[in-house]
């Protein structure tokens, strides 16, 4: 099947509208897709719902503390390039701290020099913010196995 083919399935079946019911579950379909048609299906369905949501990629050894890094830096400049924040102390800090939780959930019991890559969903609402996290990790190309995590932060009201 085509891709115009598969989204048009997609969003003929309207199923997204149905399974999206908040910023999480939103985040984790946004990393888990796996071709161009479903992740533009995805992120139709986020923006007629109103979500701001970001897309992005890392990959790299868990040993080196540059990756650690690299997550961080990669989602918070997803976030800000692509309006799911703004450049504020209260937004920044909750992707952050989603961004943190995310990465536990996904690099739990690795040990390290593991090599991994991930695909990152972000998504937002008015008052919480999630990141999903989904991939694979390898101490050898032939041991891949998938890996996700989720974080999900509340976003302080201004005071």
């Amino acid at each position: 099947m085509q891709g115009a083919e598969v989204l048009a399935r997609i969003e003929g079946a309207d199923f997204l509208k149905e399974m999206v019911d908040s910023a999480e579950t939103g985040a984790m379909l946004l990393a888990m897709s796996n071709s161009v048609a479903i992740d533009d299906a995805v992120k139709t369905s986020l923006n007629k719902m109103g979500y701001r949501f970001a897309v992005t990629e890392v990959g790299g050894n868990t040993s080196y503390n540059e990756f650690r890094e690299k997550v961080t830096k990669a989602i918070v400049g997803a976030g800000l390039n692509c309006g799911v924040i703004k450049k504020v102390r209260r937004e920044v800090h909750a992707l952050l701290h989603a961004a943190e939780e995310a990465k536990t959930g996904a690099l739990v019991s690795v040990s390290s020099a593991v090599d991994v890559s991930f695909k990152i969903g972000i998504v937002r609402d008015e008052n919480w913010i999630a990141v999903a996290f989904f991939g694979k990790s390898a101490f050898y190309y032939v041991t891949n196995h998938r890996r996700a995590g989720m974080g999900v932060m509340h976003i302080s009201p201004v005071v």
